[in-house]
């Protein structure tokens, strides 16, 4: 099989071959997040990028917190950004750093910027310096940009003494007030926060913006190749000019990628803030969420993920991604890896009027055909069963071949049963179905030969147990929420969480442990809630149906 190749693979083929930018080298990535959220689905698929470009290439690979901005950054982010990365299957070794070890440097670095007469301390205020940023055709303007290289370096230095107040001043890089890229109109370097750093404490009072912080860090690390997605496109001019006018020991290549997004939910995270703040969803693990977190307790496995991650593939351009396939892929590992399970998840009593009162047998039932070795289980059998609602109609339309009366079933693994009857409550409610068994139809036999059309599945309700079981949809109605004008969320699904609470599943079901997973026979994946779920208290979420709503060669839109 051909080795699947990208764009990036291209550019680094390029670096390494002889005369090329890191002849000889070792290739060196990094994933650099913000401490300032959970990972989401779009991190995986970066990191899977970066990740694999260090493995494909036999390098090194880095993570790095990039915690220069600690007004919304929390040890809570770097412990579960770091858990999410192990639970993925990712692993840099000793190779763990923060961008806050490296602010002496980086203050170091823009001394150095000073007194090359391309950086100045700037006085303008922040309403002030919107004002004079200028337009398309319009140049930027700064009245500070002739300040001579000695006045600057005593008040940069002030600065850091804790000297001023905030937005007092600014440190500004000296590049060009005419650029068509604004990135590159005197950008900031450093600003006035007094605020405690998660690591730092109050040690510093001045901190880096994340533009110039960022090619510094990758530097210092010996990073080859910064892969960051799209939006940092206009920013790499920028990023070059760091590296070109700072004297930093290596010279990384930036290369940006084009960013995934999915249908019928939402991955930014000012997005996802306002649901939680609005109390749509429970939290960032919300099952519905495409954080990482969400996924994993809706049921999500590592594979799955990056199994997603690899068929959706790397390219220059953006495109947005059938959330069908996320669940696809799902639907594969699970299908092949996860136990089956008997669960009603609406019961309806059936009593078996012919058998036996006081009997019970044993059926052997498999755990999983699709995976040698995975054997039996036993589940029990007796007169009173629990079958699914919609497994009984009173007036079945056509090609209904489940129970209603004078129709044959097979109860999943044990007899033929021929329905007979059944009870209503006071408003014609259906409560109780009778049905008669065939003794001779064990195991699947029908010795007569007669053709049975409908299996439904079953539970003994003499030792079944209860449960809640949570049945999630998509987020949201639109394939696309919050494109054009439209609010996102008056866009949200009312049905995305349905929670059934007198569920019946079958007895081995009690040892579940929190994050387990199972096909429910005929109705789909679930897996043990994470963080509701308890011996005794059961919570299960369905992690995707059966039904594959996947079409091949559909992955992009």
């Amino acid at each position: 099989m051909e080795e699947s190749r990208n764009f990036i693979h291209a550019f680094i083929d390029e670096d390494i071959a002889p005369g090329g930018r890191f002849e000889g080298m070792t290739i060196h990535t990094r994933f650099p997040p913000e401490p300032n959220a959970y990972l989401t689905i779009g991190n995986a698929y970066a990191i899977n990028i970066s990740y694999g470009i260090a493995a494909k290439y036999g390098g090194l690979y880095n993570l790095r917190m990039d915690d220069t901005n600690p007004a919304k950054e929390d040890t809570q982010y770097v412990e579960s950004i770091i858990e999410d990365m192990h639970w993925l299957g990712w692993d840099w070794g000793d190779r763990f750093y923060y961008g806050s070890d490296y602010f002496p440097e980086t203050y170091e670095f823009a001394v150095g910027l000073i007194k090359k007469g391309l950086a100045y301390v700037c006085a303008l205020s922040p309403e002030e310096f919107r004002a004079s940023a200028g337009d398309v055709g319009v140049p930027a303007v700064s009245p500070y940009r002739g300040r001579p290289a000695d006045e600057s370096l005593d008040l940069f230095e002030r600065m850091k003494n804790g000297e001023f107040p905030e937005g007092k001043y600014t440190l500004r890089a000296k590049i060009d007030l005419t650029s068509g890229n604004f990135n590159m109109r005197d950008p900031v370097l450093f600003r006035i926060r007094y605020i405690e750093h998660h690591r730092q404490g109050t040690k510093w009072c001045i901190f880096p913006m994340y533009d110039f912080a960022h090619p510094i860090q990758d530097a210092l690390e010996g990073i080859t190749h910064s892969l960051c997605s799209d939006e940092f496109k206009d920013h790499r001019p920028f990023y070059d000019w760091v590296i070109e006018n700072c004297d930093v020991p290596s010279k990384p290549r930036q290369i940006e990628f084009g960013r995934r997004s999915l249908t019928y939910t939402v991955v930014s995270k000012r997005y996802m803030r306002r649901l939680v703040e609005a109390g749509i969803v429970s939290g960032y693990d919300d099952p519905r969420l495409p954080t990482v977190r969400g996924l994993r307790r809706r049921g999500y496995t590592p594979a799955s993920i990056a199994d997603f991650c690899s068929r959706i593939g790397v390219g220059v351009t953006r495109n947005t991604v059938e959330y069908a396939l996320l669940e696809h892929c799902l639907r594969e590992d699970l299908n092949a890896h996860a136990p089956r399970a008997m669960a009603v998840l609406r019961p309806l009593k059936l009593t078996i009027t012919n058998y036996p009162e006081g009997k019970t047998e044993l059926f052997p039932v498999e755990n999983n055909s699709e995976l040698e070795g995975s054997g039996t289980r036993d589940i029990s059998f007796s007169r009173s069963l629990w079958v699914e609602r919609d497994d009984f109609e009173l007036e079945p339309p056509k090609k209904y071949n489940r129970l209603y009366v004078g129709n044959e079933v097979r109860l999943k693994s044990a007899y033929i049963v021929k329905c007979t009857g059944f009870n209503t409550d006071a408003d014609g409610a259906v409560t109780e179905v009778f049905a008669e068994y065939d003794p001779a139809t064990t195991g699947g036999n029908t010795p007569d030969g007669r053709k049975v059309r409908g299996t439904i599945h079953w539970v003994n309700s003499a030792d079944c147990i209860g449960a809640e079981v949570r049945l999630y949809d998509n987020l949201f109605t639109d394939p696309n929420p919050g494109s054009g004008d439209v609010d996102f969320l008056t866009q949200i699904n009312p049905d995305s969480l349905e929670i059934l609470t007198d569920c019946k599943l079958e007895a081995s079901l009690a040892e579940a442990e929190p994050s387990d997973s199972f096909q429910f026979l005929r109705t789909g994946y679930f897996t043990a809630d994470s963080v509701l779920s308890r011996p005794g208290a059961l919570v299960f979420n369905r992690s995707v149906a059966l039904k594959d709503g996947y079409k091949p060669g559909r992955a992009a839109l």
